[in-house]
Formats: C-alpha cells, sequence, structure tokens
C-alpha cells in the first residue's frame, strides 16, 4: 500500500464527509458519494488491502471530526466506508446491475438499522422514538427560524399545525423513504463509479446496457396485491401497502427512465437536449407519474420492441 493511496483515500474520504457540514444545500447530496474511495481502492488494492486502508481512513477522518466538533461523521464514516467494501466484493462476483444494486441496499439497509438501534438504547430510546425526536426537534427549529424573521405567533401556530401534520405522513411512510434513499445512494455510487474505474483502468463489471434494463415482471403482483391492501380495514396492513407501493413504483421510475434513454439513445439526442429533459422530469413531478406508469405498462406495450425481438 502507497503512501499516495492512504493520502487520496483518506483525502478523499474527508472531503465529501466534511462536505455535508460545511456546504449547506449540495453537502448532505455530495455526502452520499463517501462509499466512492473506499469502493475504488479497493478494488484496485484487494480485499484485505482495502480494509486496512479503509480502517486508517477511519480512525483519522474520526479524530478530525472530532476536532472539529462534528463527532457524528465517524457513524457515516464507518457505514460508507463498509459500503464501499461491500460494493467493490459485489462487483467482483459480476452480477447483474439489478442484483449488485438490490444486495448493496440490504447490506446497507441491515447496518443502517443497526446503528439506528445502538443510537436509541445509547440515549434510553427506541428506534421509533428516536426518529420522532429528531423531527420533533427539526419542526421546532423551523419554527423558532421563523419567529426570528418576524412570524407572528398566529402564523407560527398554523406553521405548526402543518408540520404535525406533515410528519405524520412522514412517520406512516418512513420505511419506504428509507429503503429509496439507501437504494438511490447504492445506485448513485455503481453509477459514478463506472467513469473512475476507467480513469483508473480498473475493472468495471460488465453489466447489461441501462437502456435496456427493466423491472421484473413478477413485480406486478406486487402492485395487485398492495393495491387490494389499501381496501381492507386493519391499519397495519395499510401502512404496509403504502410502503411497498411506494417502493415498487420507485423501481417502476427507473424502469421508466430507462425507456427515455433508449429512445434518446435510439435517436442520438446531443447532449444539451438530454440535460433539459432530465431537467423537466426532475423539477415537474408529474413526469415521475408517468414514467412510472410507462414501467408499470411497458411489459405488455413493450415501447422498445424488446420482448418481440427476443421471440423473434
Amino acid at each position: 500500500m502507497k503512501k499516495t493511496d492512504i493520502l487520496g483515500c483518506v483525502g478523499w474520504g474527508a472531503l465529501i464527509l466534511l462536505s455535508s457540514a460545511w456546504i449547506p444545500f449540495f453537502g448532505p447530496f455530495l455526502s452520499l458519494l463517501a462509499p466512492l474511495p473506499f469502493l475504488y481502492y479497493s478494488s484496485k488494492l484487494g480485499t484485505y488491502q482495502g480494509v486496512k486502508l479503509a480502517a486508517l481512513a477511519t480512525i483519522t477522518i474520526g479524530l478530525f471530526a472530532r476536532l472539529i466538533g462534528s463527532p457524528q461523521i465517524i457513524i457515516f464514516c464507518i457505514e460508507f466506508s463498509l459500503l464501499g467494501l461491500a460494493l467493490s466484493e459485489l462487483f467482483k462476483r459480476k452480477l447483474s446491475l439489478g442484483h449488485t444494486i438490490f444486495f448493496g441496499t440490504a447490506f446497507m439497509l441491515l447496518l443502517g438499522i443497526g446503528f439506528l438501534f445502538f443510537l436509541a438504547l445509547s440515549k434510553g430510546m427506541g428506534p421509533f422514538e428516536m426518529t420522532l425526536s429528531y423531527l420533533e426537534a427539526q419542526l421546532k427549529a423551523t419554527i423558532k427560524v421563523y419567529e426570528e424573521m418576524g412570524m407572528s405567533q398566529g402564523n407560527a401556530g398554523e406553521l405548526g399545525a402543518y408540520g404535525k401534520a406533515f410528519m405524520a405522513i412522514i412517520l406512516k411512510i418512513y420505511p419506504s423513504l428509507m429503503i429509496i434513499g439507501t437504494g438511490f445512494a447504492v445506485w448513485l455510487n455503481v453509477v459514478v463509479a463506472k467513469p473512475l474505474f476507467r480513469m483508473g483502468n480498473l475493472g468495471y463489471p460488465a453489466f447489461a446496457p441501462t437502456d435496456h434494463w427493466q423491472a421484473p415482471e413478477s413485480l406486478v403482483w406486487g402492485v395487485i396485491v398492495a393495491g387490494f391492501a389499501l381496501f381492507l380495514t386493519s391499519e397495519g396492513i395499510e401502512l404496509l401497502a403504502i410502503n411497498a407501493l411506494i417502493i415498487i413504483m420507485v423501481i417502476y421510475l427507473f424502469h421508466g427512465l430507462s425507456i427515455v434513454l433508449f429512445f434518446l439513445n435510439k435517436y442520438r439526442v446531443p447532449s444539451w437536449l438530454r440535460i433539459g429533459v432530465y431537467f423537466l422530469i426532475i423539477v415537474q413531478q408529474l413526469f415521475f407519474v408517468a414514467l412510472s406508469l410507462a414501467g408499470l405498462f411497458d411489459q405488455w406495450v413493450d415501447f422498445r420492441k424488446i420482448h418481440r425481438r427476443m421471440e423473434s
């Protein structure tokens, strides 16, 4: 293990993780890329050297985070370093893109739930109570900021009432949001790793073209079962169905995005126009619904004629 590898991994990881505390808006998004240095160097140096480097980087970043008064960064560093190592092992298994993201997400969820239980027990609380107290603290902090800006007590009370209603909704769908957020972080690191591996002359898995990706056909039964379960009177089953339906429709959203990418590639749409298309999809939520429905009905309509080509 060379000194340049140590400095590269520590510096790269520290810069990304500390950006979440230093950069107000884009910092948390950049911190999602924290597994990349551990994935890169573990793939470059091998599993054993990668584990040693990850441990050294975690200790160094943890000491620096403690000095600057952000000790919570060490938790994220441990999580993301382990995710990077896990993705490196999954890359070596030469799995499909879907299986790589699935197993990476499952690993990260188990790790995150374990950390959540540990933090909750250390504070003498349950995981649900800890999540609720965190959301309430954020709501109170937001109301306090608006009051300091000159908002009247009446408007602050209305804001608090709306915030509590919003918090109640978030608590109901929190499991699905956690799964979706974790899956997005894993997918983002897998996608961004491709150009980095090419620059470093590392072997990147030969995934199938993303514009041909499609959700499993059996997933439609999940939509049907979850849809019927919404009409049941049991509150527990209803919550389970809502969360399951949200997760499934997000999977179909990515199916719809692969359809859009297929036609962009087919008609050789220039980069500047592609950026415009992606921007419209992000800012207009109606496109999310349209793409999810396109992904759902694609197995019958076959927009890309993939099934017809396979049959012929």
